[in-house]
């Protein structure tokens, strides 16, 4: 089961959610298509061709998304274990704000360093940064439609690139708000999570008295 097929089971579970668009690889769309179909979600789900980042992709869903739709919802495909209590509440917040996101309060120390001139596994310290300021940006995020097209058509405008959709709506002086997420919602990028991920999926699996199933990693975005 495609990593991808588990996220959008958390995204769809939401009735607020009214319209889902995912952008994955070309080659991939077919495949995922029919992954999907075989789900039977009650929203109208569709596959678009994404690009090699991020923002590519998101901004490729983003073309899809009617000019009348009130919000946008942007997930990670591979954060599979988001809640639906908090896509609720990061909708709701952005109802009333224009723009939240989930995150988690920094743990650990943070420093800036900067890395010229030095080896590639070497850097220097610069500054400490306060933990109570810093919080670890999670998905979903979301944005009132018209902020998050106008952020990525002056984000291209510009020629500039974000790791993340607040980034760019941060970039037009613009509030985000965070709205708290869970150590749980994470993102399986390597192969440590992977196995994270696995405990935590057979853990929910003998909680819900469910079989078994396996995941495979995938790539796109949901949207909308």
């Amino acid at each position: 089961m495609p990593i991808v097929v588990l996220s959008l089971r958390r995204i769809a579970s939401c009735e607020l959610v009214t319209d889902i668009i995912v952008a994955t690889r070309g080659d991939g769309i077919a495949k995922l298509e029919d992954a999907i179909r075989g789900e039977k979600f009650s929203q109208k789900v569709r596959v678009v061709k994404g690009g090699d980042t991020r923002q590519e992709s998101v901004s490729a869903a983003l073309k899809e998304v009617a000019a009348d739709t009130e919000l946008v919802l942007v997930h990670d495909a591979v954060r599979p274990f988001v809640k639906k209590e908090q896509i609720v509440r990061v909708i709701e917040e952005a109802r009333k704000h224009n723009a939240a996101i989930l995150g988690i309060p920094a743990m650990d120390t943070v420093k800036e360093v900067k890395r010229a001139s030095l080896p590639e596994d070497v850097a220097l310290i610069t500054a400490t940064i306060p933990r109570e300021r810093v919080v670890l940006a999670q998905t979903p995020q979301v944005f009132k439609t018209k902020l998050l097209k106008d952020a990525f058509a002056r984000a291209e405008a510009d020629g500039v690139s974000a790791s993340d959709e607040a980034g760019l709506i941060e970039r037009l002086g613009l509030e985000v708000f965070v709205v708290l997420g869970s150590e749980r919602n994470i993102k399986i990028t390597k192969p440590a999570d992977m196995e994270l991920a696995k405990f935590y999926l057979e853990r929910e699996q003998a909680s819900a008295g469910g079989a078994g199933s396996g995941a495979t990693s995938g790539k796109g975005r949901a949207a909308k």
